[in-house]
């Protein structure tokens, strides 16, 4: 016998009284003189090891806190184990044995953002890394089932797609450069080959935040669709959500209750979600039109409404980019929608694009942004300009919804802010 298998294997059943070998890192360590129980994980689970063995009980009393060991022995049904199986070990081998491990009493946020490198093994962001998982492999599954092209863009840009405030610049060479913060521009062009196009890639924004929600580089789900109007794509936007979370709940079942995550509010979303212009939600919170709507006021929006995902339609024109088609019934404000999410607030940015060469300029113009930058843009409406729109998303903020996370710094294995940059 020479495989190793993995403990879910075991804790899936049907293997009682047969001999295994695992191998993992000591998760929990007790010694009861005659006997030792080492609760051993790797990726997919944990699993209570009995050393009683006296071949191997000097070993066993070696072991720390996080060694990494191989271990052989017969599986036997215990109530009182973790998962309900125990191994009774008949041989084992330490690896790597491990020196004091750090996190111990200490566990606040602060200390375990300094030793993420550690903290990444916790059966917290392991669960939550597995749920991760599972939405990027969902989005993907979404796109392919309707015949989208996967596509990437530059992660160098010479102007912004978004705020210029928010501009991570860097040396290019004898150039000035910056960071993407979308690949907003760049899809618009290649919509004129591939039609309808997606990509999931990182993005940079320079935003001075610290809320529970902002990271510097995150991870952006990004759609752009030729022939799509703004009615089309926020209904896009929904069977989307929806596809996730029936995945996540179809894939993640173990990994969500593990986390303690209730998921009767994702078992029970439907589609139309709901909708509220931006002039009507400033209203409900007390506030005048031009007033922004922070993350806090999103989150109280999403509870005043019902707990459920609910988009703002209709944002005044300067209040958002400047390629977003001004409403023709209403040029002040803008095809544009955000989707709110409970607990989390804004989670997607989206609009139907400017169509016409004259709107683009007029809307340059209104920005302020020097019109040469943007000169291949404006081509794309010189050369057989269509109705098209799109949507970003961002990836950690749906996985902080999805698992319940209490912060999107949870939800990314390094998480960059304007605080951190270690490890």
């Amino acid at each position: 016998m020479s495989e190793f298998i993995h403990i879910i294997d075991v804790l899936g059943g049907g293997m009682d009284g047969r001999t295994v070998k695992l191998r993992g890192w000591a998760y929990r360590v007790r010694d009861q003189k005659e006997m030792v129980f080492v609760v051993l994980r790797d990726s997919s689970g944990v699993i209570q090891v009995a050393v009683k063995d006296a071949k191997i009980l000097s070993d066993a009393k070696k072991i720390t806190i996080e060694s990494s060991i191989e271990v052989m022995g017969t599986v036997r049904a215990d109530k009182r184990a973790p998962g309900g199986w125990e191994i009774t070990a008949s041989d084992l081998k330490i690896i790597g044995l491990a020196e004091r491990f750090p996190i111990g009493k200490d566990l606040s946020e602060e200390f375990l953002r300094e030793v993420r490198h550690l903290w990444i093994r916790s059966r917290k962001m392991t669960e939550i890394m597995k749920v991760r998982s599972a939405v990027f492999d969902a989005i993907h599954d979404f796109y392919k089932q309707r015949g989208f092209y996967q596509v990437q863009s530059p992660s160098f840009t010479g102007c912004a797609a978004e705020g210029g405030s928010t501009l991570f610049e860097v040396k290019y060479f004898d150039k000035k450069a910056y960071l993407t913060q979308s690949w907003q521009l760049y899809a618009e062009a290649m919509i004129f080959s591939l039609e309808k196009i997606y990509t999931i890639a990182p993005s940079f924004r320079a935003e001075k935040s610290r809320t529970i929600r902002h990271l510097a580089e995150y991870w952006h789900h990004e759609m752009e669709a030729a022939w799509m109007g703004y009615e089309d794509l926020l209904a896009f936007q929904e069977e989307l959500i929806m596809h996730v979370v029936r995945h996540v709940l179809a894939h993640c079942k173990s990994e969500l209750k593990e986390l303690g995550r209730d998921t009767k509010d994702l078992e029970q979303l439907k589609r139309p979600f709901g909708r509220i212009t931006y002039a009507e939600a400033v209203k409900k919170l007390g506030k005048k039109l031009g007033d922004d709507i922070t993350d806090k006021e999103e989150r109280e929006l999403v509870e005043k409404l019902g707990g459920a995902p609910v988009f703002i339609t209709h944002f005044l024109r300067d209040m958002k980019a400047f390629y977003m088609r001004p409403d023709p019934k209403d040029p002040k404000f803008v095809l544009a929608a955000d989707l709110l999410i409970p607990g989390v607030g804004e989670v997607t940015g989206s609009s139907e694009r400017i169509l016409t060469v004259k709107d683009l300029l007029d809307s340059i113009k209104i920005f302020k942004l020097d019109k040469k930058d943007y000169d291949w843009y404006i081509d794309l409406r010189r050369y057989g300009t269509v109705p098209h729109s799109g949507f970003g998303l961002g990836i950690e903020r749906l996985v902080m919804w999805l698992t319940g996370a209490s912060h999107v710094m949870d939800t990314i294995p390094f998480p960059r802010t304007m605080d951190r940059l270690y490890p």
